[in-house]
């Protein structure tokens, strides 16, 4: 099997989406990445961030790219995580990344990246391998960004489709009305 055959397994698993850490721990040199990436056979995106052509995109290569640029310990955050998810109509114009570490690169303009050294471990999950905060920090971070009650309905509708529980909704209806 050849490294093209090896990348497009990885990117098949990461919505398209090959990294260069991830290409090496596969067995893949950088140096056949790059030349396959010269070749055609992947997009490039940024420093060591490729699509591959062979796999088809879908609504989560977007996010799965974004938290690939901005790197380790990097998260979707706010509405990206409810957008993910196809909470309410949200259809941000920017992908938000939170991360704990600082970034250097350059960016694309369709990402917004922030500082969130705020966010606890237990508020870190994956949604379909993506690095995001979970529902009820989404939730809570959003509370004071968008009308009452549109916000409401977002917690609501996340209890009817499981995202969040009864206590966990509880925890954010009791918080709103403190704050």
């Amino acid at each position: 099997m050849g490294y093209r055959r090896d990348l497009w397994e990885i990117a098949v698993e990461h919505h398209g989406v090959v990294t260069v850490p991830g290409a090496e721990d596969a067995g893949v040199p950088p140096v056949e990445v790059r030349k396959l990436a010269h070749r055609g056979a992947l997009r490039s995106y940024g420093k060591g961030v490729y699509v591959h052509r062979d796999v088809p995109v879908t609504e989560l290569t977007q996010p799965a790219v974004a938290t690939a640029l901005a790197g380790q310990s990097s998260f979707l955050h706010r509405d990206a995580v409810l957008d993910l998810l196809g909470l309410g109509q949200l259809n941000p114009s920017r992908i938000r990344v939170g991360t704990r570490r600082r970034v250097r690169r350059t960016l694309p303009d369709w990402m917004d990246l922030e500082a969130r050294s705020d966010v606890a471990d237990d508020d870190l999950t994956h949604y379909e391998g993506i690095p995001a905060t979970t529902v009820g920090r989404a939730l809570a971070d959003m509370r004071d960004r968008m009308p009452r009650e549109r916000w409401n309905s977002l917690v609501e509708e996340a209890l009817r489709r499981e995202l969040l529980d009864e206590q966990a909704r509880g925890a954010l209806m009791s918080e709103r009305h403190t704050t």
